[in-house]
């Protein structure tokens, strides 16, 4: 059935206008982006489909490249080249408002934006957000990338990297293609490690995130390991 037999308080683009876009499903949000769906599916049923390529993951849909999303059923090049935009725009408005803010104080706006950043890569990044004095945001920044199991750090190249972006603060954030947020006595010894490097060079750890799929990001501060 086209939803456009469906009754209107059901209807996702009517819906959001009555109840705001928070009300929606991932799924529903999606369909109004696709507007159209194929023969024998409605957009929602599209949107659906979609979504369960990507084990039902926002931020997994959101890594997939243009041309990964072109060979989906039901997008093609121009539909892909739209959402891989859209998506783009989403993670530049929120590093935006986190410029704006003091990133100690917004702990919500710094979770959003790494799951959206990091939660759907297949292989393990480590990275930092360099923060100036008043702890506003200067610069994400990719500082190392690994395999799905391990990425080596060199305490001495964030060293160096704190330096060039003149930053008084970095909160530190990694992922785990595992899907599972726990940290390892790894990831608690390389925290101790770059904790120290950083000190020598008045450069404060304020805090250390992991993010794997769709899980809240871990807080190694409210963990009590910072």
């Amino acid at each position: 059935m086209a939803i456009t037999d469906w009754p209107e308080n059901e209807r996702p683009r009517e819906r959001l206008l009555a109840l705001g876009s928070q009300a929606l499903s991932d799924s529903e949000l999606l369909a109004i982006f696709l507007r159209v769906g194929i023969r024998g599916k409605s957009a929602v049923d599209l949107a659906r489909d979609l979504l369960a390529q990507f084990d039902g993951s926002l931020a997994r849909l959101a890594d997939a490249s243009p041309k990964e999303l072109a060979k989906l059923s039901g997008l093609g090049p121009a539909k892909a080249t739209q959402l891989a935009a859209t998506l783009e725009l989403a993670r530049r408005a929120l590093a935006e408002t986190m410029k704006d803010r003091d990133l100690l104080g917004s702990p919500g706006a710094v979770r959003d934006w790494l799951r959206l950043k990091l939660g759907g890569l297949p292989h393990e990044v480590f990275g930092a957000l360099w923060l100036d004095a008043q702890n506003r945001l200067i610069a994400w920044e990719e500082l190392f990338r690994g395999t799905l199991t391990q990425t080596s750090v060199y305490p001495r190249e964030v060293v160096k990297q704190a330096l060039t972006r003149n930053a008084a603060a970095v909160i530190l954030a990694h992922n785990h293609p595992s899907g599972l947020t726990e940290p390892s006595a790894a990831d608690e010894a390389l925290t101790r490690s770059l904790r120290e490097a950083l000190a020598l060079v008045d450069v404060r750890v304020l805090d250390h995130f992991i993010v794997a799929g769709r899980a809240a990001p871990l807080s190694f501060a409210e963990r009590g390991l910072i």
